[in-house]
């Protein structure tokens, strides 16, 4: 199987196993980070329309394992995938991402800081951990490095200060600046891709792929939220002001996006 610009219903998994070799270019997610954990300190409570985030914690690791494990074998040669999650403490012990990230079938090219600014932990227990992390996974060809990204894009640091996104419905959404910066340093304006997101949501790695003219293909557990990605999908255009925003990080000469572009049009006219 092999979709593409549809969400698919169902377990994450079960659906994986029926996709195609070699498919995906990329993927981005932020999968449910089983903050229900038994005896843990809670930084704040998710409830998901069809899910519970809160199985033990072996248990959770193993299928994140399976999942991301199905990912690469579905992500061509080459490709990435970006997976947004955080340290957990259950009991006063540390549980890092790491501790199963290692043990899937990626390389592990890069831990990015999501500096969130803000968080939802007000207890003292520690230092208020506004961070979460967004892991750069690869999928060799020749070699554990891969392509090199252009100085525009590398430019912007492996610590990212992206605000948490606000005014969305979903429990638990990311801010479509992740997507956004992702997509178009992997791609810059290569446009013939498709984009895995396997743990849907609200949409926003769809909306990131329609603003930047990639194909995409989702999955979700939750009819209700894919008819809410869907939606926000189909009305990509009221972010357009994010693509612009992103754009204009991007630039190595000083002058904005929107500069170059009218210089490049004044330029075809004979001006």
């Amino acid at each position: 199987m092999n979709p593409k610009n549809e969400i698919l219903q169902g377990d994450t998994l079960t659906i994986l196993k029926t996709i195609d070799d070699d498919y995906f270019d990329l993927g981005i997610t932020s999968p449910p980070y089983n903050k229900g954990l038994a005896g843990g300190q809670l930084v704040k409570k998710v409830e998901y329309d069809l899910y519970s985030d809160n199985i033990p914690e072996e248990i959770y690791q193993q299928q994140q394992i399976e999942v991301l494990n199905e990912i690469y074998r579905t992500t061509k040669p080459g490709g990435s995938f970006f997976y947004n999650h955080r340290c957990r403490w259950s009991k006063g012990t540390m549980i890092h991402p790491i501790m199963f990230l290692s043990k899937t079938d990626w390389a592990i090219k890069q831990e990015i800081i999501w500096n969130r600014k803000i968080t939802g932990n007000l207890r003292g227990w520690r230092f208020w951990q506004i961070d979460e992390r967004i892991y750069w996974l690869y999928k060799p060809i020749k070699s554990l490095v891969g392509d090199e990204l252009q100085s525009k894009h590398a430019k912007l640091s492996a610590i990212w200060e992206i605000p948490p996104e606000s005014k969305n419905p979903h429990p638990a959404p990311f801010p479509i600046d992740i997507p956004a910066r992702i997509i178009y340093s992997m791609f810059d304006d290569d446009k013939d891709k498709i984009v895995l997101d396997p743990y849907m949501g609200s949409g926003t790695v769809g909306v990131a792929c329609k603003l930047f003219g990639c194909d995409y293909a989702g999955i979700d557990i939750s009819k209700d939220y894919i008819d809410m990605s869907n939606e926000r999908i189909d009305n990509y255009l009221n972010y357009k002001d994010k693509y612009d925003k992103e754009i204009n990080k991007h630039v190595l000469t000083g002058k904005t996006y929107k500069q170059r572009k009218a210089e490049k049009a004044a330029k075809a006219k004979g001006d």
